[in-house]
C-alpha cells in the first residue's frame, strides 16, 4: 500500500486530496492543527492517519512524522500543502506580526515538514520518496496587495528548486504544483472582500477544488524515474496569462 502525509489536511485543498488518495487505496497522514477535524475524516477511513501538529513546531512536526513511520512503515509522498494568506495592503500596511505570521506558517512550516519527510525517505528501506510541494500562481505573479503571500510562495520555488536537486542521490524526487483559483474557503473569503469593496467587481473564476487534487494524485503516483517539476493548474478564465 502507497503511503503520503499532506499537510494543511483539515479544509480545503488539503482535505480534498486526502479524501482522493483515501479513495484510491492510499493510507494517508492527514496532518493540521484542528485534530476534531482530523477524526471526522479519520472515523470514515480506517487508512486515515490523524496527525494533530502545528508545522511551525519542529518537535511537533518530527514527532507526527514519527508516528506515522511507526503506523505506515514508510513515507511515499508528501504533500507539502499547509499554507496562510494573512490580511492584503501595500507593504507599508503589513502588520510585521502578519509578515512573520506568513512567512512561519507558508515558508518555515514547508521547510519543516520537508526536512522530516527528506530524513524519512532518506533512511528508509528502498530508499527515495516523492515531495510536492504546493506552490500557488503567486510563486510567479502576485495578486495586488500581497506582498507576504507573494514572496514566501516564490520562496517555496527555490525550495522546490534546491530538495529536486539535493535529493537525486537518494531517490527522493520533489515538484511544485501551483494552484490558481480552486474554489476553497481562502479563495471565497478573497472573493467576499472583494465584493466588500466593490459590489459590482467580478468575483474571480474558480475552479472546483477536486481538480486540483486529482493534479496532485497524477503526479504522487508517476514512478520515482519520472518526476513532474513544476505543474500549473488553474481555473481556465483567472488572469494568469496576459495579467501583466
Amino acid at each position: 500500500m502507497k503511503t503520503i502525509i499532506i499537510t494543511g489536511a483539515s479544509s480545503g485543498i488539503g482535505r480534498a486530496t486526502a479524501e482522493l488518495f483515501l479513495e484510491n487505496g492510499w493510507q494517508v497522514g492527514i496532518l493540521a492543527r484542528r485534530g476534531e477535524l482530523l477524526d471526522e475524516l479519520a472515523g470514515r477511513h480506517d487508512r486515515a492517519v490523524p496527525l494533530v501538529a502545528d508545522v511551525t513546531d519542529a518537535a511537533a512536526v518530527d514527532a507526527a512524522f514519527e508516528r506515522f513511520l511507526h503506523r505506515a512503515g514508510r513515507i511515499d509522498v508528501l504533500f507539502n500543502n499547509a499554507g496562510i494568506f494573512t490580511p492584503g495592503g501595500t507593504i507599508d500596511e503589513i502588520e510585521i506580526e502578519d509578515w512573520h505570521r506568513s512567512v512561519n506558517v507558508n515558508l518555515n512550516g514547508m521547510f519543516l515538514c520537508a526536512r522530516a519527510a527528506f530524513a524519512a525517505m532518506r533512511r528508509q528501506d528502498p530508499q527515495g520518496g516523492r515531495i510536492i510541494n504546493n506552490g500557488s500562481i503567486a510563486a510567479h505573479v502576485p495578486r495586488p496587495n500581497s506582498v507576504a503571500y507573494s514572496a514566501t510562495k516564490h520562496a517555496i520555488t527555490g525550495l522546490t528548486r534546491s530538495l529536486s536537486l539535493d535529493g537525486r542521490p537518494f531517490d527522493i524526487a520533489c515538484g511544485q504544483i501551483d494552484i490558481g483559483n480552486a474554489l476553497t474557503p481562502m479563495v471565497e473569503e478573497l472573493n467576499r472582500k472583494k465584493r466588500a469593496a466593490d459590489p459590482d467587481a467580478e468575483p474571480d473564476h474558480t475552479m472546483d477544488v477536486g481538480d486540483a487534487a486529482a493534479s496532485v494524485l497524477h503526479m504522487a503516483g508517476l514512478p520515482l524515474a519520472a518526476n513532474v517539476q513544476f505543474m500549473t493548474v488553474m481555473a481556465t478564465k483567472m488572469p494568469y496569462i496576459g495579467r501583466g
